[in-house]
């Protein structure tokens, strides 16, 4: 293959109409130039990345959009995250995710769940908390892992796969206990959490955050389980390598099964804080020895999560500028490069979690090619994209049209 391939994902930037802002969509009201440059030389479309009867994550719908059925492949979420930490699970081995959250009592004495993300605890008191919980679980079938800010990773030999456990941001403001009840069918994991809450909320970096004002990781959350998947790399099913570019351990450990090197970026935190140059600089060189690179935002994601629409906008208008401007720019010493911009699935500020609805795509045959036009008073939504008439039903589809398509 002579071309490259660069597809840029914008976690959760899709959403509903909003009254707030007459009837419109965050994806219309933010200013992303850069993106609607490109439409007079791309075509949009909506592409359904959930299957369905299947959960609306990040895990499901991005292994949709790099190719792969999630009905054939997915086996859960931590065991993508424990590859990109380089943690190579046995056969009789299962990956929870383990969240630091903030539980809150109400009151009416209720525990509710107030944080997913301990309000977006940094990465160095993360694991510092997680080596204070490591004498938990030492000396039993449990090993815990540290991973970024919030998100961590428990396995657990010879464990059960089969427990009903909920993400928590799906449950944000909601009470706590309703989702607790599966520690109570393994005592092992009933001890885990009470033991490991009494020594968070004791801990001077709690103390100390809670003195600066912060959310304290007062918890553990145990969710995402899955046993190691079974999936041919890029290279085998289309010919392709290339890398993963991304903050987070999923998209990582994802880019991992697929085959693809996953780039380490310092500063990138998976929030509006992230290193966007960083990311870029990664990507572009990624494509000088390979054919393909997959750039992964978290920040709009984070910012539907939390509810507020300042923070998506701001969130969705760095993707454009920060992300797609620069990549543009940088490609465009390259020939024959095919250009895909998507976003996972919806996360709505008003439902505060994940949604299975269709979302927009822009995909750009040539990216160097003149379209004839130099602008466009369109911007890139999820209106325009439905007005399209390009509907495809699986993020599978997608990524075989934009392989294939060129030659």
């Amino acid at each position: 293959m002579n071309c490259k391939y660069i597809i840029l994902v914008g976690d959760g930037m899709a959403d509903d109409a909003l009254e707030e802002l007459n009837g419109k969509t965050p994806l219309e009201v933010a200013a992303t130039p850069h993106i609607d440059r490109l439409l007079p030389k791309g075509r949009l479309g909506m592409v359904r990345t959930i299957p369905q009867g299947m959960e609306p994550g990040s895990d499901i719908a991005n292994m949709s959009l790099l190719g792969y059925d999630p009905v054939e492949y997915h086996t859960g979420r931590a065991p993508l995250e424990a590859a990109s930490m380089g943690i190579h699970l046995r056969s009789e081995e299962i990956a929870f995710r383990c969240n630091l959250v903030t539980l809150e009592e109400d009151e009416q004495g209720v525990i509710r769940m107030l944080d997913y993300s301990a309000g977006h605890i940094t990465t160095a008191e993360a694991h510092e908390l997680i080596g204070a919980l490591q004498e938990i679980v030492s000396g039993t079938p449990l090993s815990l892992y540290p991973g970024v800010s919030y998100r961590h990773l428990l396995v657990w030999t010879d464990g059960r796969e089969d427990l009903q456990t909920t993400p928590p941001h799906d449950i944000s403001g909601q009470p706590a206990r309703p989702h607790q009840r599966i520690y109570e069918e393994e005592k092992l994991l009933l001890s885990f959490v009470e033991k490991a809450s009494i020594i968070l909320k004791d801990h001077p970096i709690n103390r100390n955050r809670l003195a600066s004002g912060k959310r304290p990781a007062n918890a553990v959350w145990l969710w995402g389980q899955g046993r190691a998947p079974s999936m041919p790399s890029l290279k085998e099913k289309y010919g392709l390598t290339g890398a993963m570019v991304s903050a987070v351990d999923l998209l990582k450990g994802l880019g991992v099964y697929a085959g693809l090197d996953p780039i380490f970026v310092p500063g990138a935190t998976g929030y509006l804080d992230t290193n966007y140059k960083g990311k870029v600089t990664a990507a572009l060189n990624a494509l000088q020895t390979g054919d393909f690179v997959y750039v992964h935002i978290e920040a709009p994601d984070e910012a539907g999560h939390e509810g507020s629409l300042a923070k998506k906008i701001e969130a969705i208008e760095a993707f454009d500028k920060q992300v797609v401007g620069p990549i543009v720019s940088g490609s465009a010493r390259l020939a024959d490069v095919r250009l895909l911009i998507e976003t996972d699935h919806p996360t709505p500020i008003h439902k505060r979690t994940h949604v299975s609805d269709p979302v927009p795509f822009l995909l750009v045959e040539d990216l160097n090619a003149s379209s004839g036009k130099s602008h466009t008073s369109y911007t890139f939504c999820e209106k325009l994209a439905h007005e399209s008439g390009w509907h495809l039903q699986s993020g599978v589809e997608l990524f075989d049209y934009f392989i294939r398509g060129c030659k």
